[in-house]
């Protein structure tokens, strides 16, 4: 009798699940692409399913592929691109802002100390009213 032929891991044993890193992925994604290959012939090659391959195409296309080494979510270079664009827009306004508030701050620290007079009480010390 030969029903566990194809199990190597003995009747009843649990296969364990296969994890592949992002550079294993990034390879087999890689083969799918070669003149002659799809993605069912890599998946039959490798004992994988389809649908899997399938999957990490549609992540990494997505921009939810995983880093190399940290293991951390890739962002699209063009979102980074688009958020970088906006953090120097924000920085360039903030610097306009504090600028402006340090003006002002000035401008009440002058008229504080000279404790401006009006317009009728310049005629007045000049004597022409």
């Amino acid at each position: 009798m030969a029903e566990n032929q194809g199990n190597e891991s003995g009747s009843g044993a649990k296969r364990r699940r296969r994890q592949f890193t992002a550079v294993e992925k990034r390879r087999l994604l890689d083969e799918t692409e070669k003149p002659g290959e799809s993605v069912s012939t890599v998946a039959r090659r490798y004992s994988l399913s389809p649908s899997m391959l399938f999957a990490w195409r549609k992540a990494m296309e997505a921009g939810a592929a995983t880093g190399l080494h940290a293991e951390e979510p890739l962002v699209p270079a063009s979102e980074v691109k688009q958020l970088k664009a906006q953090i120097r827009e924000l920085e360039r306004m903030l610097g306009r802002k504090t600028q402006e508030a340090e003006i002002l701050k000035e401008a009440v620290d002058m008229m504080r100390e000279k404790k401006v007079l009006s317009p009728l009480d310049l005629l007045k010390k000049d004597g022409s009213r």
